[in-house]
């Protein structure tokens, strides 16, 4: 014990010999430095920069070094005088003064020695309402001064505290980017060196580093919100509210710099911070759009970092989450696209919080900003990869809002909004989503209703979603449903039928009929031909799935019962309504289908086009059928039936509809029945047998056509007339041929030359009907009539019109040879061009009944 004593007190005589030599060599130092430190306070701006320098010179520019005790012990004693520098009027002086102290503190043990004179003339400087320092650089040289001083006190920074978050409270807003972020930097280090002192007063520090958080340079941008995380992190708590709104507003900086930091922060947040479970509803959304990010390096971050927060709060609930930690289902799929499922964890956060995060994404995705809306899309997708099937408690929530989002003008939204649907039909059973959705396709002809549905049906597993097709279907094909006029709504339930008949596969076998019937009314509806042609490539991807052919089986299938279901309305069609449509092109799209159900269109057809049916719809329904008998082999014709029917169609339809009614429509109706029956007879199906019943009814309406104000009518009259007189030839007595000539003659001085020349063809074929044992001398005079009428056109002006008719004179002449030479000669001196008269002569003189 005796020797402990004493090794102690040699030791103590060693301490104070050591301090005696410290103080001697400090002393020698301020001898040497005395002047200098006197001259500090001189007038002249010169002298106090040279003593500074000599100063620096002095203590820092020794070789070798000065011990730090001995260094410790000067700048005790010259810390006031060099501080007053720091107030100079010269900014160099101030510059090499700050420089100075900068220097020495990293090379003394005992900075808080100095800090009682330090501090408050930083505070002077830096933490006034007005900024006292007016050069940027030395403002900065400050702030890392005050960095360095917070770096070596570590702990005993504590009592200044005060003074700190005054100083920091203004140079984190200063107008120098550079003061930021080294302030940002020193507020950091402040917050992890002495969090128990931090956490009283870091609340004064939020409102300036919001305010820098959208600072124009990206750097500043990073630092700041790395210091918000630190700030939250070990400081006070209660701003976090107040935060997290600027901090989502820096998912959508444009420098992926600051994304990625406000990644880091959010996680670590989700991962250290002590109250992160109450905020968990606003800081995931802030990591999974992290995890959409078109950054990849910030997509892998974001992930890992959802990892490890899922397996965090795995160990943390371990006791809630046993049972579902035991019993794993190895056997759950991932959606296409996805290789693995996000932890029970992930999975837990999500599930726990997704009442309070869904109503406020929903509002996002209406949002008035484009980037806000896609940045919502996004997150909806990863959202309800987490969620998984329980998103099936918040599905009307859902549904309402992805509805009105595929209405966004942006492209990106509905389509992530679309595939994020499809999420919806993987994890959600049928049966939900059909009670949910179904009715409001009913009710309401909504585009994106269908466009939604569309996605989700893809998404669903063919299995589960099979049980359900009948529903589906039904709701496809209802009326209310499938007969809309907006191409937009007709092109998503085109979309929303191909989707089922996809998934359905061969279990649509069932429920072709609702299928077809959905595709039909499409095509029906529809005025753009791009749309037809793809329902049409619809048809045959459903008969392919059938097991059919092509899509002609599917109407040999169908077109009768679709012709039943028009029964019950067909008699009350007007040219609105949407079954004539319908009736329109199943005829035009069924081919040959069409000659086996006859009985049927035809009785629809004669309702419809009854006189005193609306004429719009009479005009279509002629239209119809002009087409159809155009091509009647592959249609009407197509069972060799149809010939039973013409004299229905010609009586009641045709005839009926050649009456004169005044107005543009009445006359557009003639002209399309007239051209109708011209149809039919180039045909061939009308004969002389089929047409002799009602010849003279036909007659008779023909020839009143003639005098018809519209001159595509009496052309194509003219032309009927012809093929009658052609086919009937064999009818045509006396009398018929009597009754028609005058109105012929008149139509040769018709307005139009075209209705002259075919008016003169008629007359060949009206010749044609003159039989050998026609009595020439009994009826003379209406010989005379003629071909007095066809002697005035002989001299016409247009030499097209003299060729024709003389050709018809030529075919008259055997008719009364000797009567028409007599009228030849008469009129042949008055013919301005008498060459066609000598003709005529010429080869009246040659016909065997000439001479007599």
């Amino acid at each position: 014990m005796t020797r402990t004593f004493q090794n102690e007190a040699l030791l103590d005589t060693l301490d104070m010999a050591s301090v005696e030599d410290t103080k001697a060599k400090a002393t020698e130092i301020l001898q040497g430095i005395a002047r200098q430190i006197n001259c500090l306070s001189d007038d002249n701006r010169t002298t106090r920069k040279r003593a500074v320098d000599g100063i620096r010179k002095a203590i820092l520019g020794k070789q070798p070094p000065l011990e730090k005790e001995v260094l410790q012990e000067v700048l005790n004693h010259i810390v006031k005088s060099i501080l007053k520098c720091f107030n100079d009027p010269v900014e160099k002086c101030r510059e090499l003064s700050i420089s100075f102290i900068s220097d020495c503190i990293p090379q003394i043990d005992r900075v808080e020695d100095i800090l009682p004179y330090l501090m408050p003339t930083l505070v002077q400087r830096l933490g006034g309402k007005e900024i006292a320092e007016p050069a940027e650089e030395l403002r900065l040289s400050m702030i890392e001064m005050l960095n360095t001083i917070v770096d070596v006190s570590k702990k005993k920074i504590g009592p200044y505290m005060d003074d700190i978050i005054q100083i920091l409270q203004r140079t984190i807003v200063d107008p120098y980017p550079e003061v930021k972020k080294a302030s940002c930097k020193c507020t950091s280090a402040v917050a992890k060196s002495v969090p128990e002192h931090f956490h009283l007063q870091s609340e004064q520090l939020i409102a300036p580093l919001l305010h820098t958080i959208s600072h124009q340079h990206s750097r500043v941008r990073v630092v700041c919100v790395q210091t918000i995380g630190d700030v939250l992190q070990f400081g006070n708590h209660k701003p976090m509210e107040n935060v997290i709104s600027h901090i989502a507003q820096r998912c959508f900086d444009q420098a992926p710099t600051v994304r990625m930091a406000v990644t880091e922060v959010v996680g670590h947040w989700l991962l250290d911070f002590v109250d992160r479970y109450s905020y968990h509803h606003k800081l995931v959304p802030l990591l999974l759009s992290g995890m959409t990010d078109e950054l990849p390096d910030i997509q892998e971050k974001a992930s890992k970092l959802w990892k490890d927060i899922g397996a965090k709060y795995e160990e943390e609930n371990e006791e809630d989450l046993k049972d579902q930690m035991d019993f794993v289902n190895a056997e759950v799929q991932v959606p296409p696209g996805q290789t693995e499922r996000p932890n029970l964890g992930c999975r837990t956060i999500i599930f726990r919080n997704l009442t309070k995060i869904l109503p406020g994404l929903m509002n996002d995705l209406g949002d008035w900003t484009a980037p806000n809306r896609i940045m919502a899309s996004k997150l909806l997708y990863t959202l309800l990869l987490n969620a998984e099937d329980h998103t099936t408690q918040h599905m009307q929530k859902l549904l309402a809002g992805m509805y009105k989002a595929c209405s966004d003008d942006e492209k990106e939204v509905v389509e992530r909004v679309l595939k994020s649907a499809e999420l919806v039909g993987f994890f959600v059973s049928p049966e939900v989503y059909c009670k949910l959705t179904l009715p409001t396709i009913k009710s309401a002809q909504n585009a994106y209703v269908l466009m939604v549905m569309t996605s989700i049906v893809k998404g669903t597993q063919s299995e589960l979603l099979k049980p359900h097709l009948d529903k589906i279907c039904d709701t496809l094909a209802h009326p209310d449903v499938c007969r809309a006029e907006q191409v937009s709504y007709l092109n998503q339930l085109l979309a929303c039928t191909d989707a089922v008949i996809a998934k359905g596969g061969q279990d649509c076998k069932e429920f072709s009929l609702q299928l077809f019937t959905t595709l039909l009314n499409i095509m029906a509806m529809s005025n753009i031909e791009e749309l037809k042609q793809q329902v049409k490539v619809s048809m045959n991807q459903l008969a392919e799935v059938l097991g059919l052919e092509n899509s002609n089986q599917l109407y040999e299938l169908h077109t009768k019962q679709v012709l039943d279901s028009l029964k019950g309305s067909y008699e009350q069609w007007t040219n609105y309504s949407t079954e004539r449509l319908i009736f329109d092109t199943l005829l035009t799209e069924a081919g040959p289908v069409v000659g086996e159900y006859l009985d049927d269109i035809i009785l629809m057809l004669k309702t419809n086009l009854h006189p005193d049916k609306d004429p719009e719809l009479r005009l279509k329904l002629f239209s119809l059928l002009s087409r159809l008998v155009t091509s009647t082999g592959n249609t009407l014709n197509s069972q060799e039936k149809f010939g039973d029917f013409v004299v229905v169609v010609v009586r009641d339809m045709i005839i009926a509809n050649c009456v004169w009614y005044a107005g543009r429509t009445a006359a557009a109706v003639r002209t399309i029945a007239v051209s109708c029956l011209w149809a039919l007879f180039q045909s061939g199906l009308l004969t002389n047998e089929r047409l002799n019943s009602i010849l003279d009814e036909l007659l008779t309406q023909l020839i009143s056509l003639l005098e018809d104000d519209v001159r595509t009518t009496r052309l194509v009259t003219c032309r009927v007339l012809q093929k009658l007189l052609t086919v009937c030839s064999e009818s045509f007595e006396p009398d018929r041929l009597h009754k028609m000539y005058m109105e012929l003659l008149k139509r040769m001085d018709d307005s139009s030359d075209e209705i002259r020349k075919a008016v003169a063809k008629t007359f060949s074929a009206f010749f044609n009907c003159f039989k050998e044992d026609y009595d020439r001398q009994l009826y003379k005079a209406h010989l005379e009539e003629i071909y007095k009428g066809l002697l005035v056109h002989l001299d016409d002006p247009d030499p097209e019109i003299q060729e024709a008719v003389f050709m018809v004179l030529k075919q008259a002449a055997p008719v009364h040879p000797t009567l028409l030479r007599e009228y030849v000669q008469v009129v042949k001196h008055k013919h301005r061009i008498p060459k066609y008269c000598n003709q005529l002569l010429e080869y009246i003189n040659g016909l065997p009944d000439a001479a007599s």
